[in-house]
């Protein structure tokens, strides 16, 4: 039986239908095509009001927001259930290998400690994880996941996006540029 060009496609199109319908392969593909994060222009950046904001620790100690004044910091809010946050894991726990003893890095999930460790021992993430005890400053707010935001040491947001490729010699550059400031 020799099959025509739109039955080639039409299979071809089933098959990558499928592979975007299974969470891993998704979480995979998003890995490929992920982009590296655009930078708030200077005159742009939104500054902190606050920092008020306490967190429970699920695989580390409590966290007082207070902490991070004149600190460079990355908050992600992600969920052991979504495939887009999944997929920029990697990247960011290979910036966290890097930098997690200069950078504060945050992330913070509404998921229990239940679902959150064997997801993370699954897949050999050692980054510090998050429940909200109290609201996040205002300038956090997000109704969609992912979303981090990397803050500088004066509170400004300098970049907040969705999901990343973390691991870019731009995010580099620019976390030494701001660890130096």
């Amino acid at each position: 039986m020799k099959l025509t060009k739109k039955a080639l496609s039409n299979i071809l199109f089933v098959i990558v239908i499928a592979l975007l319908l299974y969470p891993k392969s998704k979480a995979w593909i998003l890995q490929k095509i992920s982009f590296s994060p655009g930078i708030e222009n200077v005159e742009n950046r939104v500054k902190l009001s606050s920092y008020d904001w306490a967190l429970q620790g699920l695989n580390t100690e409590n966290y007082d927001f207070n902490q991070v004044k004149y600190k460079v910091v990355i908050v992600n809010f992600w969920a052991t259930w979504c495939v887009p946050c999944i997929a920029e894991m990697p990247s960011l726990q290979e910036l966290y290998n890097d930098y997690g003893d200069k950078v504060d890095f945050l992330l913070v999930t509404s998921d229990t400690n239940e679902k959150v460790a064997p997801f993370m021992k699954e897949r050999g993430f050692t980054m510090p994880i998050y429940n909200q005890v109290s609201n996040a400053p205002n300038e956090f707010f997000t109704k969609t996941i992912p979303k981090t935001f990397l803050v500088n040491k004066k509170g400004e947001i300098v970049i907040d996006t969705g999901r990343a490729d973390w691991n870019t010699k731009k995010i580099r550059k620019l976390l030494d540029q701001l660890l130096a400031e």
